[in-house]
């Protein structure tokens, strides 16, 4: 390594110093670089790069060809880089599940109140099923779900509440990747049986988790959709299979129901105002 690659090193880690515990020195670069394109108002090419980073010319080139693999950058015909649409996708997953969050919380906090009731938001993500947010009910539960864990999709209400109402081919690829494992002796460990959950969940429109992950939790959920009515997240109930009875069950999804037919209106709502902001700024720029 040469005094200029570790000089650019050392100022591109503020960790190198002994400032923090965690050094991860490839990261920092590709940041770096990912952080020039975007301040960039052109493609830059290699060389552009190694200045504005700055970096010798080798470590750039490996930090370049990582992001571009995984199309995180794109190369221009002239052999020059940009920033890529990859990055306009995450983007836009991180802003829509910030604004999930913000439109849904409203909406499942006030059910929670009502019904003194542990409820939680959840997204697909793969085969599992991510908490983004979580309303402590007044009622004790024995589960000790957190903001940002997850369980896998095929035995979470959540998650089949979403996987019964997306497109066959997406539900089928989620399926096709799940690795069944038995959580309890109620847990669904099979394609064939989950298929068949499935069916029932878009029969009655919830999903239902009967002591599948934690025996003694039962769990109710319902889809969220957006303008196109596909199933971006799910609201689900949770709390004792002793309190929330099976009987008690469809009345507890009719108000799920409810409450997410509130948020997917609510997301539409939000969705039309996007669009005719785009198509205002299209306009004045004359596209």
């Amino acid at each position: 390594m040469n005094a200029l690659e570790t000089l650019s090193e050392a100022n591109l880690n503020p960790f190198a110093s002994g400032e923090g515990p965690y050094q991860l020195q490839s990261l920092n670069r590709a940041v770096a670089v990912l952080e020039a394109l975007g301040d960039s108002e052109v493609p830059l090419s290699l060389a552009e790069i190694c200045r504005r980073v700055p970096l010798c010319k080798s470590t750039a080139h490996r930090s370049l060809m990582v992001l571009e693999r995984t199309m995180l950058i794109e190369r221009t015909p002239d052999n020059r880089f940009c920033l890529g649409m990859k990055l306009y996708d995450l983007g836009n997953r991180a802003v829509e599940q910030v604004d999930l969050r913000t439109r849904a919380r409203p909406f499942f906090w006030r059910l929670s109140k009502q019904l003194g009731e542990t409820l939680h938001l959840g997204v697909l993500q793969k085969t599992s099923v991510v908490y983004l947010d979580k309303a402590q009910g007044s009622q004790k539960i024995c589960s000790g779900s957190k903001t940002g864990s997850s369980n896998p999709a095929y035995c979470t209400a959540m998650g089949k509440a979403m996987l019964a109402f997306l497109p066959p081919e997406a539900a089928n690829e989620v399926i096709e990747n799940t690795r069944f494992v038995r959580f309890t002796n109620k847990t669904i460990c099979s394609r064939e049986e989950l298929l068949k959950s499935l069916e029932r969940v878009r029969r009655r429109g919830y999903g239902i988790d009967d002591e599948e992950v934690e025996l003694g939790v039962r769990c109710v959920a319902a889809p969220v959709f957006d303008e196109n009515h596909m199933p971006i997240a799910a609201i689900s109930l949770s709390g004792p299979s002793a309190r929330i009875r099976v009987q008690n069950v469809p009345t507890i999804a009719a108000q799920l129901l409810r409450c997410c037919g509130e948020i997917s209106a609510s997301l539409r709502m939000r969705q039309k105002s996007r669009t005719h902001i785009a198509a205002a700024i299209l306009q004045s720029r004359g596209a």
